[in-house]
């Protein structure tokens, strides 16, 4: 895994990663204990059902999200945010198309390239 990301990323040059399905990932910055990462839905765009090690918090930048953690649903809208502990089952889905902010601890070693 790369060590960290430069000091400064800029929104407008930093790549944004298509991952199918309706959605899209821009990293905002990691090392190995912290990663912070944007990512855009797609209107009707699902955030499929998974699980893994990290702690995660995701905050609704914008949008209208369906979330499920272990279970439980909540809808999530802008300024709302949620703690995904590790290991928890946890999914979205998004019906108006919105973004989230995403940070783990420690950093999401499958997002990062050589």
């Amino acid at each position: 895994m790369k060590k960290q990301s430069e000091h400064f990323l800029f929104g407008n040059e930093t790549k944004v990663e298509d991952l199918g399905g309706g959605l899209k990932r821009q990293m905002l910055g990691f090392n190995e204990e912290l990663m912070a990462v944007k990512v855009f839905f797609d209107k009707g765009a699902e955030g499929y059902t998974h699980k893994h090690r990290h702690s995660q918090v995701t905050y609704v930048e914008s949008g209208e999200f369906h979330f499920t953690i272990d279970g439980e649903m909540k809808v999530l809208k802008a300024g709302d945010s949620c703690l995904i502990p590790p290991y928890a089952e946890h999914g979205a889905i998004c019906p108006t198309g919105g973004v989230l902010i995403d940070t783990f601890s420690p950093a999401r070693e499958d997002f990062i390239e050589e």
